[in-house]
């Protein structure tokens, strides 16, 4: 197993500017990185950790019970925030942190299937109760369906080939595993493009996961929730590790940070112009340093933005 390293750890507790007595949300607990650091911030305030991966909770509690026993681990997907914390009487929180990537472990067990790395059964879901997994979504969407979340979730070029490949292969029998999706996507794609540094399935890999846990629309109602939730100088810092994710968390934030706009014909004092609710930390969104990117090869497309409630 390799050792789980939290990407931008340091640099995403201090956008925290954690209060010792605050409540604070770890939306993706993983295994208990930025939920351990922020248990040693805080001495009478609570942590609420969620993860949809039980796995992930079982590994963290003893993680984090070395620290303290502020926290509740939850299992849920952070979409459901709003109604975890209501029904613990929680209406307003000081911080939340959201580190997108998938947990390094998901990545390294291998019959997982999430990797194109090792051959297994197609699954790839973050939370092994729900049903859909990536097998009925290879076997079973419409090749429009395929063609869609390919180009759309992964911004694969060759979307089209690769769902034609994959039309034409299940119709023989069901494809099963990681490895047999490798194949057939490598089958679909020019020999200029294999030749490339990288590895070809990875964009398709990407969107099948995204597609089997609704990663972006979970991704937009937490952000939103959160923002209502936070209170007056909370923050929320959010990692992300590509482009779709990075685009929603910074449209969310500027949404909010812009003043309301006024018709220009009316004169109005300054004191009765209103300004926006949140302010953006970073305008730019932080990067792993030379030391991380040389420790970590998953930190290279990390970003984190952080925003705070100022009224």
């Amino acid at each position: 197993m390799t050792k789980h390293y939290s990407v931008l750890l340091q640099e995403s507790i201090e956008g925290l500017n954690i209060k010792p007595d605050g409540i604070y949300v770890d939306g993706t607990l993983g295994r208990g990185g930025h939920s351990s650091e922020i248990l040693k911030h805080i001495k009478t305030g609570h942590l609420y950790a969620f993860d949809r991966d039980i796995s992930a909770i079982e590994e963290s509690i003893p993680r984090l019970q070395q620290v303290s026993n502020n926290f509740t681990c939850i299992h849920n997907s952070f979409s459901h925030l709003k109604e975890e914390l209501q029904s613990r009487n929680i209406t307003k929180i000081d911080g939340m942190v959201l580190d997108l990537g998938v947990s390094s472990p998901q990545f390294d067990e291998a019959d997982r299937g999430f990797s194109y790395r090792f051959d297994a059964p197609l699954d790839m879901r973050m939370d092994q109760g729900q049903e859909l997994s990536a097998y009925d979504i290879i076997n079973t969407w419409s090749y429009q369906e395929l063609v869609r979340i390919f180009f759309t979730y992964g911004e694969e070029k060759f979307s089209k080939q690769i769902a034609r490949k994959i039309e034409q292969a299940r119709v023989e029998k069901p494809i099963q595993t990681t490895f047999e999706l490798v194949e057939l996507i490598k089958s679909a794609l020019p020999a200029k493009v294999l030749n490339k540094k990288g590895h070809p399935a990875k964009k398709v890999f990407q969107a099948i996961r995204i597609a089997v846990n609704d990663e972006l629309k979970e991704l937009e109602d937490v952000l939103q929730d959160g923002l209502d939730l936070l209170e007056v100088g909370g923050r929320i810092c959010v990692i992300s590790f590509q482009s779709l994710e990075d685009r929603i968390v910074k449209e969310a934030f500027s949404k909010v940070s812009k003043p309301k706009q006024y018709d220009k014909r009316i004169p109005l004092l300054p004191t009765e112009i209103e300004d926006a609710p949140y302010k953006i930390i970073n305008k730019k969104p932080i990067v792993a340093n030379e030391k991380e990117l040389e420790e970590n090869n998953r930190s290279h497309s990390a970003k984190l933005r952080i925003i705070e409630r100022v009224r």
